[in-house]
């Protein structure tokens, strides 16, 4: 099946020193991208005549499922929708919802506050207010695990970028947790359900200062709002409800927070701001955290040390249910707003007024960037709706990602025992009804093996030479034994 998925900044390093490659400037969209947006259809909320809030929107990640997307709801709905659906502009938005829905079923009986895809979009996890989460095969709509640990309503999951068996999970409870798939301590629950539990548990991540003084019905205080696992392949960033902290923590050694970041505050506003979201873009080298005083910082993780390198006004944050994604190619920065408007900033021009979308009635909550479609992106709102919108001049097929445009694809030649069976094409969400999808077997020249082997052999001669030491990338990835870096807070922390 095919995956489609960028590199990130991490590892285009990782090619670089091995390859000897230069790493590929981060693609941008054409410069008028953001002068015009439309909204291409909107869609209703709703379940037997019932309308009911969105909470979650979140795009498929793979090329060939990026038109739809995943919706989770205060009733613990989740539906699927295609956001390439004709939509008429004498169609209803009931209409539209029945002629976009592919599927929706009950994933629980409570709030589902947030929706993540695995393994090339055959797999999700919902995370719920019933203090669980539940992993599902989209296909057949079935529950095939429940993972069960915290002690409060879970916010916010993510999944490592490349080992989707690998969950970060932050809740209510003030804690987050490490989950993995493949873990033998489960028990069967019913027939076929798997009863996993967490590998890893930090209690107390983001405490008050005032802890001691809060009542305890006052939880939200100590509550993870948002949880992303960073393109490094073994940081975590959390961030909570009590302040506008963000930390990162090495999942080798849970002990201590590595390192965290937080933009100043003025003297005339003193005051605790929470944060509600957390996102970052396909590269990994960028961090945006929307804050509860009105603003989204942008960190480069990279420079840390540094506070924000920008922050964004213009949108009102007045609930933890707005949330900020960045553009997957980091050109742009979508927020939704309690004055019942989404909002778009150019990243490259922070002071700028946003552009303002105000086609919906009700606070914008949750919203999300198609991966691999240009300029396509969906809002969700109070007033039951969910509105698909697209670029009007977009430079790109709208069918392609950003990188499409600017890069060649370099891909590795199947087999002739490939080539004889390869009519998996379609959705995996109406083909694989018929068996299997095979995966391809990939085949490297026998001259490029000895031309790898050789390269290997000489950037081991030159890592052994005291300027390998200085100048070697490994120098940011894989630190030399001699300067005795052991964690990953080496990614964060540059050099004076």
């Amino acid at each position: 099946m095919e995956s489609s998925r960028s590199s990130s900044f991490f590892q285009d390093l990782s090619s670089r020193e091995l390859n000897g490659f230069r790493v590929r400037k981060r693609p941008r969209f054409a410069a008028d991208f953001a002068l015009s947006f439309k909204e291409v259809g909107a869609l209703a909320i709703e379940h037997n005549g019932d309308q009911t809030p969105p909470l979650a929107v979140s795009f498929c990640k793979t090329l060939k499922n990026s038109h739809i997307f995943a919706l989770s709801d205060e009733d613990g709905i989740v539906s699927l929708f295609n956001t390439r659906s004709r939509f008429s502009l004498f169609s209803s938005h009931q209409e539209n919802s029945e002629n976009s829905r592919i599927c929706e079923w009950e994933a629980h009986r409570n709030a589902v506050f947030d929706v993540c895809w695995l393994k090339d979009d055959t797999q999700m996890i919902t995370a719920s207010g019933d203090q669980s989460m539940k992993l599902w095969d989209v296909q057949e709509m079935k529950c095939i695990g429940i993972l069960r640990g915290h002690k409060g309503s879970v916010k916010s999951i993510s999944s490592h970028p490349t080992n989707h068996d690998i969950i970060v999970s932050g809740s209510r409870d003030g804690s987050f947790a490490l989950w993995d798939l493949r873990t033998p301590s489960c028990s069967k629950v019913g027939n076929k359900e798997l009863c996993l539990r967490a590998s890893a548990v930090v209690k107390g991540a983001h405490l008050s200062p005032h802890a001691k003084r809060i009542r305890r019905q006052k939880s939200a205080s100590k509550s993870i709002t948002s949880v992303l696992y960073l393109k490094d392949e073994l940081s975590v960033a959390t961030a909570g409800a009590v302040d506008s902290v963000v930390k990162f923590w090495d999942t080798r050694n849970l002990k201590n927070a590595i390192t965290w970041c937080q933009p100043k505050s003025s003297d005339k506003d003193t005051r605790l701001h929470g944060i509600s979201s957390l996102s970052q873009d396909a590269n990994g080298s960028l961090l945006s955290a929307s804050c509860m005083d009105n603003r989204i910082y942008l960190y480069n993780v990279l420079q840390l040390e540094k506070g924000p390198m920008k922050s964004f006004s213009g949108c009102q944050i007045d609930s933890f249910f707005v949330k900020s994604v960045i553009s997957p190619d980091a050109s742009y920065l979508l927020s939704g707003s309690t004055d019942g408007n989404a909002h778009i900033w150019q990243v490259d021009k922070p002071h700028e007024d946003p552009i303002t979308l105000t086609k919906h009635n009700g606070e914008v909550s949750a919203v999300d960037w198609s991966s691999f479609e240009v300029g396509k992106f969906v809002t969700s709102s109070d007033d039951f709706t969910v509105r698909i919108w697209n670029s009007q001049n977009s430079s790109c097929s709208s069918s392609k990602r950003a990188t499409s445009c600017n890069r060649k694809r370099i891909m590795a030649m199947p087999t002739l025992e490939q080539a004889k069976d390869s009519d998996s094409s379609d959705s995996p969400y109406f083909d694989r009804a018929n068996g299997n999808i095979m995966e391809p077997k990939l085949g490297t020249p026998e001259s490029k093996v000895k031309r790898f082997l050789s390269d290997a052999a000489l950037i081991e001669s030159f890592e052994k030479t005291p300027e390998a030491t200085a100048k070697s990338p490994s120098s940011v990835l894989i630190p030399p034994s001699s300067m005795k870096r052991k964690t990953i807070r080496d990614y964060f922390l540059v050099a004076s």
